[in-house]
């Protein structure tokens, strides 16, 4: 049973967006190991950008730095 965690940064992804990552990923092992969809579980971790750091800043500053 393959296990995929995705981390995001918590900026407006939509439920169809995870969704079509939820898809995307499932099919991606289908397709690549051969692995069964129905036993293949996604998990969407969606991080405050505060709580994610980049080079030293978190990622809030550099949004806020343009970067």
């Amino acid at each position: 049973m393959p296990y995929v965690n995705i981390k995001i940064t918590n900026e407006n992804v939509t439920p169809e967006k995870k969704a079509e990552l939820i898809k995307g990923v499932t099919q991606l092992l289908v397709d690549v190991l051969g692995k069964n969809p129905n036993t293949t579980v996604v998990v969407i971790d969606e991080v405050e950008t505060d709580n994610w750091g980049i080079g030293g800043e978190s990622v809030t500053v550099r949004r806020q730095q343009g970067k």
